[in-house]
């Protein structure tokens, strides 16, 4: 790896991460996607997803019985 695409790689990376907020351990993924770049061979992403982002996605609720509905109560005569 020349000494001149390492330097643009490494820069881009450390602006991927800014724009992702600064996440920790997202480091690879950054360098990557920076590497993946300036080589041409993947479009720019206009900002990465933070890890936690992805643990966040909502898990399907267990299906609840249907509740029974309660008889309607005798109106009072008088």
């Amino acid at each position: 790896m020349t000494d001149d695409r390492q330097e643009r790689i490494r820069r881009r990376a450390h602006e991927i991460w800014e724009q992702a907020g600064r996440p920790e351990g997202a480091h690879m993924e950054h360098w990557d996607q920076a590497t993946a770049e300036i080589d041409g061979s993947a479009k720019p992403k206009a900002k990465a997803a933070p890890k936690k982002a992805a643990a966040r996605v909502a898990k399907p609720k267990a299906a609840t019985p249907a509740k029974a509905a309660k008889p309607a109560k005798p109106k009072a005569k008088g």
